[in-house]
């Protein structure tokens, strides 16, 4: 049998490496919860790559890098005149900086350019969500567009089109929205 002496010393032995336990785990929350602070802080930042094209505003670039480590995360690139944004994977909010990347489009609406929202999504899954997706992507674009200034009348809503491919690039290809000015 077991004497009170041999209780109270599993007792203390458990305590102690329950404490030791609890104490590893809080020191893990806490310096991954400060890492991923600063992780998350970057990751949050406006992804925006800007190639500057002919009429076009440069938009202040963050570097390639981020934008690869945040491939899933929305962001916006200004290539050859035409603004890009790309979206969350089933996300149809915009990326921060959208509003600067929107800034030129918005000027040549209101020297009387139309502006052209095409949406694009993926083969893979069902046809029909994905489509939906896609609409709701570009009608988020309009809609920012519209908060601009942009009247509806001069905003081309263009029909979702499907692309091949399932690598990551092109997912995130098949996440985007393109808008142009005509």
């Amino acid at each position: 049998m077991f004497s009170q002496d041999d209780d109270s010393q599993q007792r203390v032995a458990l305590f102690l490496v329950f404490g030791l336990i609890a104490i590893v785990v809080s020191s893990v929350l806490v310096f991954g919860v400060k890492h991923r602070g600063v992780s998350a802080k970057v990751a949050d930042a406006p992804a925006v790559q800007v190639v500057a094209a002919p009429g076009m505003a440069a938009v202040p670039a963050s570097s390639a890098a981020t934008t690869q480590a945040a491939s899933d995360a929305a962001s916006v690139k200004v290539e050859q005149g035409i603004v890009k944004f790309y979206f969350a994977s089933g996300k149809a909010d915009l990326a921060a900086g959208a509003s600067e990347a929107l800034l030129d489009v918005v000027k040549g609406a209101q020297a009387g350019r139309k502006v052209a929202i095409s949406g694009f999504h993926d083969a893979t899954g069902d046809a029909a969500q994905n489509a939906e997706l896609a609409k709701q992507r570009a009608l988020a674009v309009r809609d920012a567009l519209m908060a601009s200034g942009v009247p509806e009348s001069q905003i081309e809503l263009k029909k979702p089109e499907q692309i091949a491919g399932n690598t990551s690039a092109s997912d995130a290809e098949a996440r985007r929205v393109e808008i142009s000015l005509q």
